[in-house]
């Protein structure tokens, strides 16, 4: 048995007025998933526990099947172990944005990605922050785009830190650091603006008429989590295929090989089709592979309608449409395909509502109960997957069993 997981992050959403009170889902014109729908078993998953953020993080744990209450210690060490960073036992890692700030007296979020800001200018200004605030202390990681780390031996792990992407256009003030250490950490923010004000790369940027990663902004620190791999208890072999560090992480605590594809880019740019090929070739040694799209989350959190839906039409034909002819080859197989939380257009950032999967069985365990692959479509099953890391048991376990209890 091959199974294939195949995640449009942020892709779920809310009906959206100027569409006839449709989601993104449901304007995509999206053949193949709504093949799967109609063929396979559709449901809703609920992968935020009460009480934690609507983060990736919290999510794709979930999705792979750990309970965030159990193992969730933060956004921060995943992105680590993506990164090769090894953690000591008393260092916290922190995701290290690089992000816009407009204003001067009463600094407003304006970017939380610095313009998407291109891999090889960011490492230049993280190569600067570490020669000039690095020390036996603390050190800064590149990452891929505006994504990094920051390591801080002993640092504030129970700060309150925010995302930036969920408070763009308001002003930081009230969503600055805080509680223990919150101080140390804002020091620090301070610290990399004076220094990115000189920055070479800013000053090209802004006569390019781009914006400048102008600070750091700190966020989803941790310490590394205890994760037993899937692959141990499940006894299978498991690739994952991300251009995010974040997902990379997970993948590597579960157990799973990163597969990597030139091209992929963590926005709407990405090479889709490649990364259903790597998945296909994943699958001739691996009986697990999951894919990871981080485009529509990116444009939900822009607030781009129809970039989410061109995303969503992409993932369908290049990611979907490619793996479900490449897996007709094989004798026998399961494939979810799957929103890990909702980024709504309104909202611009990420919601804890359940979001909607779709499963599809080779060897005919399914409900066959939808017509289309949508939140609606999802919510109309009655299926509602809680708590939500008990989906994967079923779908490496005893599908059949799930089915026919959903089916009674």
């Amino acid at each position: 048995m091959k199974y294939v997981i195949l995640l449009g992050d942020g892709m779920a959403d809310y009906p959206l007025g100027r569409f006839g009170r449709r989601t993104p889902m449901e304007v995509a014109r999206t053949p193949n998933m709504d093949r799967m729908a109609r063929e396979g078993t559709v449901g809703l998953i609920n992968t935020i526990p009460a009480g934690f953020p609507a983060g990736s993080d919290v999510a794709n744990l979930t999705v792979l099947g750990y309970d965030p209450e159990v193992y969730y210690t933060g956004r921060g060490p995943l992105e680590a172990a993506s990164m090769g960073v090894q953690l000591g036992r008393n260092d916290v890692a922190f995701r290290c944005n690089l992000v816009t700030l407009s204003g001067h007296e009463k600094p407003v979020m304006e970017d939380y990605s610095a313009g998407h800001i291109s891999s090889p200018e960011s490492r230049d200004i993280m190569a600067d922050l570490e020669n000039k605030l690095g020390s036996e202390k603390m050190s800064f990681h590149p990452g891929v785009s505006y994504r990094h780390l920051l390591v801080w031996r002993g640092g504030p792990e129970y700060a309150e830190t925010t995302p930036p992407h969920d408070i763009v256009g308001q002003e930081i003030d009230r969503h600055l650091p805080r509680g223990n250490g919150g101080k140390d950490i804002i020091a620090l923010m301070m610290q990399s603006m004076e220094i990115l004000k000189a920055s070479p790369v800013n000053t090209l940027r802004i006569s390019q008429g781009k914006r400048p990663a102008s600070s750091i902004w700190l966020w989803g620190q941790g310490k590394a989590p205890l994760m037993k791999p899937l692959t141990e208890k499940y006894h299978l072999r498991g690739a994952i295929i991300s251009a995010v560090d974040l997902l990379r992480g997970i993948g590597i605590y579960a157990g799973l090989d990163v597969v990597h594809v030139h091209g992929a880019t963590g926005y709407i740019d990405t090479d889709y089709a490649g990364k259903a090929r790597k998945a296909l070739e994943a699958l001739r040694d691996r009986d697990l592979v999951f894919v990871h799209v981080e485009a529509p989350d990116e444009m939900g959190h822009e607030g781009n309608a129809e970039g989410k839906i061109k995303a969503i039409e992409e993932f369908d034909e290049k990611v979907v449409g490619t793996v479900m002819e490449g897996l007709r080859k094989m004798s026998s197989y399961r494939l979810m395909v799957l929103s890990d939380h909702p980024t709504p257009i309104s909202r611009k950032t990420h919601v804890n509502d359940p979001s909607p999967f779709v499963v599809l069985s080779s060897d005919g365990d399914n409900l066959r109960n939808g017509n289309s692959f949508s939140e609606k479509v999802a919510q109309k099953t009655g299926i509602l997957v809680l708590p939500g890391f008990l989906l994967m048991e079923h779908f490496l376990g005893d599908w059949r069993g799930f089915i026919e209890k959903e089916g009674r």
